[in-house]
């Protein structure tokens, strides 16, 4: 999935860059290694002294390579196989590393008013379940405003993404290879197609006051 989505995006005139967690080896445990400055020697805030190490340049490098190339970028394509109702523990280390505090977020810079706003992402992913079992009134119940909603909107929507609705593999261990080569010819048409898929509802703040309570 991951080769197809960076060929089709090389075949349609774009530029890519490549995030491979596992191949990079990448550390997603969060520690006061992070920082190369620290605003409060005494008492590790994470969030507080992420903003101070982006403000002083003082971010460990390889969060610094990561945020560059997000920052660098139009879309975001996460793929991943999903693991117990939530995304990989390299992925979801990757996010609460790279994405900070200050120039992802921060206050009232959330949603559409996020450090990320103007830019998109997706995600495609892959999972043992079957389609009917994912849904309203399923036995998983919905999967993009349930199941996932803490990496759809706790995490891209928040801070400020345009999240398109995913591209989801179903069943993918138990079926066979033709039909997994089907998945990646319909992935192919998915990414050639993004400017026509679907976008993910977010929380609108012109809906919320200052308190961000409903008007």
């Amino acid at each position: 999935m991951r080769d197809t989505i960076m060929e089709t995006c090389v075949a349609e005139g774009h530029t890519v860059s490549l995030s491979d967690l596992y191949a990079m080896n990448f550390n997603p445990v969060m520690s006061a290694a992070d920082f190369g400055s620290r605003r409060n020697p005494d008492h590790l805030t994470y969030a507080l002294e992420q903003r101070h190490n982006w403000e002083a340049g003082t971010l460990a490098p390889d969060i610094a390579a990561e945020i560059d190339k997000v920052m660098a970028a139009d879309v975001l394509a996460f793929t991943f196989p999903l693991q117990w109702f939530g995304t990989p523990a390299i992925l979801k280390g990757w996010i609460e590393r790279v994405m900070i505090s200050g120039p992802f977020y921060g206050g009232k810079r959330v949603y559409g008013s996020g450090g990320l706003a103007g830019k998109r992402a997706f995600a495609a992913f892959g999972l043992g379940g079957r389609e009917y079992m994912f849904g309203e009134g399923a036995i998983h119940g919905p999967l993009e405003n349930g199941m996932m909603k803490h990496f759809f909107q706790g995490t891209l929507g928040y801070v400020g993404l345009s999240v398109l609705a995913p591209f989801i593999a179903w069943h993918v261990p138990y079926v066979s290879d033709e039909d997994r080569r089907q998945m990646l010819t319909d992935l192919t048409e998915y990414v050639r197609t993004l400017d026509h898929q679907p976008v993910l509802e977010m929380p609108d703040l012109n809906d919320f006051d200052d308190r961000f309570q409903p008007k």
